[in-house]
């Protein structure tokens, strides 16, 4: 047992368990509860250190080298456990296209940029992003482009490789370097693959995490009689290969994470959102760019999110781990604070939005306008509706952009965390776009 949860126990008695079902469905076939590879090492692990965080938890289910969830799988697309917005329609990708764009013009066109995605998936995103700039060329010709890519999965990084580089150019792999593969895209832009943003080369950047902050491990608490409580996962002593949520009898280190004047009788709290975010305001602040992030999210409103995927079904968080993609909606309200005032935040605001602020609706004419084939036109409507329609992404997904205050108040000093001054420059999607 871990030296934390031995001394609550010696002053509290055994964890009770925690008995909330919205952690877990309960009715999963029985056919489904079977003992995967990950299943025996967690059950090895708690049986020998005593139950885990659910962060820990998320953690060795998605990223364990040997049996991590996102190390062996490609989990995107119609076959995968899920689609994103990128599988869907390129319509999403050209507009983030349009919108780095914009916010380099409106930043005044610095001579070179890096655009920098966390957690490229397919590399579908970046593929669509880069058929913009080279459809914008005449305007980008000044400009020096590099793509940084920050992956931990091999296996999708492979995948990346094929849908992004030129096969007349080898790639170039180093297993022991920070930059672990590196290469050149099909429109002749150098592209290089990292396992951490930090090892990213500082300069001014561009930064884009779709659907990344919501597959990082998240700290789940109660609020109990005795104060915040945190959940672990432990071994049911009641049914063989099964596990539990239980409470922590004591306060643990990461209730530091929880607001004093917090309301809600349950949070998730995710330590490492906050480090990513305090990284790219360190270096948006010093060197310039913008950060667009686009997740599930909400703004410090929600309580239990943590969900599991699997066929494109919801799937019990607990049942068959490494089978299934994990996941915990944003609290952009966190992200926010832990910006610490270096840059200026915008949003969320709903997807939906956002899009039509970028001329999705232009975009949706032009493309059937050229389509020729009846199919096509109905693949273009389908996505659109995927996307905007509030019932589906429309309004669960939103977006959140990190910028330098300079770009929207002039000035360069830091401010107050909190403080929510309206801006006095226009931002492309959270505003109408427009060209300057």
């Amino acid at each position: 047992m871990n030296a934390l949860l031995r001394r609550c126990v010696a002053r509290a008695g055994t964890p009770c368990i925690w008995r909330g079902k919205s952690f877990s469905s309960g009715n999963e076939p029985a056919e489904s509860n079977r003992v995967t590879p990950m299943l025996r090492h967690l059950m090895y692990k708690i049986k020998s250190t005593g139950p885990i965080t659910v962060a820990e938890y998320m953690k060795e289910v998605l990223t364990n080298p040997a049996k991590g969830y996102y190390v062996h799988h490609d989990m995107l697309g119609e076959k995968g456990d899920f689609i994103t917005s990128p599988e869907i329609s390129q319509i999403f990708g050209e507009l983030l296209g349009v919108w780095f764009v914009s916010e380099w013009i409106a930043s005044g066109k610095s001579t070179a940029f890096q655009l920098v995605e966390l957690g490229p998936g397919r590399g579908t995103l970046t593929a669509d992003i880069l058929r913009v700039f080279n459809q914008l060329g005449s305007v980008l010709k000044t400009c020096d482009i590099s793509i940084h890519l920050v992956e931990v999965s091999q296996k999708l990084s492979e995948i990346q490789a094929l849908t992004l580089t030129e096969e007349k150019v080898p790639l170039e792999r180093d297993a022991e370097s920070l930059v672990y593969m590196k290469g050149v895209t099909k429109s002749g832009i150098p592209i290089s693959w990292y396992r951490d943003l930090k090892d990213v080369p500082k300069g001014y950047s561009f930064y884009l995490a779709h659907e990344f902050f919501d597959v990082l491990p998240v700290h789940k608490f109660q609020k109990t009689p005795h104060g915040w409580r945190e959940v672990f996962v432990d071994v049911d002593p009641q049914t063989s290969d099964k596990l539990r949520f239980v409470l922590a009898p004591c306060a643990t280190p990461a209730e530091a994470f929880i607001q004093r004047d917090e309301r809600r009788e349950h949070v998730e709290v995710c330590p490492d959102a906050g480090v990513i975010i305090q990284e790219l305001s360190q270096r948006i602040a010093s060197t310039g760019g913008a950060a667009l992030i686009a997740d599930y999210g909400h703004d410090g409103t929600k309580t239990d999110t943590f969900r599991g995927f699997c066929g494109h079904q919801l799937h019990d968080v607990l049942v068959a781990p490494g089978t299934a993609d994990l996941t915990a909606d944003v609290d952009f309200s966190y992200l926010r604070r832990m910006a610490q005032g270096k840059v200026a935040s915008l949003g969320p605001v709903e997807q939906r939005t956002f899009l039509k602020n970028m001329g999705v609706d232009v975009r949706l004419k032009v493309l059937l306008d050229k389509a020729r084939e009846p199919s096509m036109k109905q693949q273009l409507l389908q996505g659109y509706d995927m996307l905007m329609n509030p019932q589906k992404m429309g309004e669960r997904f939103n977006f959140f952009a990190l910028l330098p205050h300079q770009r929207l108040h002039g000035g360069g000093q830091e401010r107050n965390a909190c403080q929510s001054e309206p801006p006095t420059s226009s931002v492309a999607g959270f505003d109408e776009l427009v060209w300057q």
